[in-house]
């Protein structure tokens, strides 16, 4: 690898896990907030909304911690575009 396509790459990564970073801390104040809400209310509807978005947030942290490094999936699909594209595909509603 060139130091063009590692710097390219460890900044694609660094882009990838401060997302996922911020995703969380969100994730931590809006549930927070509704824990409070549903505490306020003496009801426990807050769970719900904290486990389903918790399961996304899980997915995204999967994605961005697990997948390996230099993944090449969104270059691929765009490449397979930029063929379809040049090829003049007709009835492609995008």
């Amino acid at each position: 690898m060139s130091n063009d396509e590692i710097d390219r790459l460890a900044r694609k990564r660094a882009k990838a896990k401060m997302g996922w970073f911020i995703h969380a801390a969100v994730y931590a104040v809006v549930n927070l907030g509704l824990v409070a809400l549903s505490a306020a209310n003496g009801r426990a509807w807050a769970v719900f909304p904290l486990l389903g978005w918790g399961v996304g947030l899980l997915a995204h942290g999967l994605s961005v911690w697990m997948l390996p490094p230099g993944g090449r999936l969104l270059e691929r699909m765009i490449e397979r575009e930029r063929t379809r594209l040049g090829q003049g595909v007709k009835g492609d509603p995008w």
